[in-house]
């Protein structure tokens, strides 16, 4: 698993950078994202979406949001 710890990042940095990680990931492999813009909560869902992988837990409290998304394979 990947550890990335985006707090302190304000937009767009935390999606950029989560979205750079993706890239260079392969199927099955998970990213661990913890931000704490506020903006993150809307933003990488989105991008998660957008890049066809698979979001697959998001936990909010009052300083942070972390992400766990899993690589999916390509589509075919």
């Amino acid at each position: 698993m990947i550890e990335l710890d985006l707090s302190g990042l304000k937009c767009p940095l935390p999606t950029l950078r989560t979205r750079k990680a993706l890239l260079t990931m392969r199927p099955g492999d998970q990213l661990r994202v913890t931000c704490t813009d506020p903006l993150a909560g809307i933003d990488l869902p989105n991008l998660v979406r957008e890049l066809g992988d698979i979001l697959v837990e998001q936990h909010q409290n009052e300083n942070q949001t972390t992400f766990l998304i899993t690589k999916a394979a390509p589509a075919e």
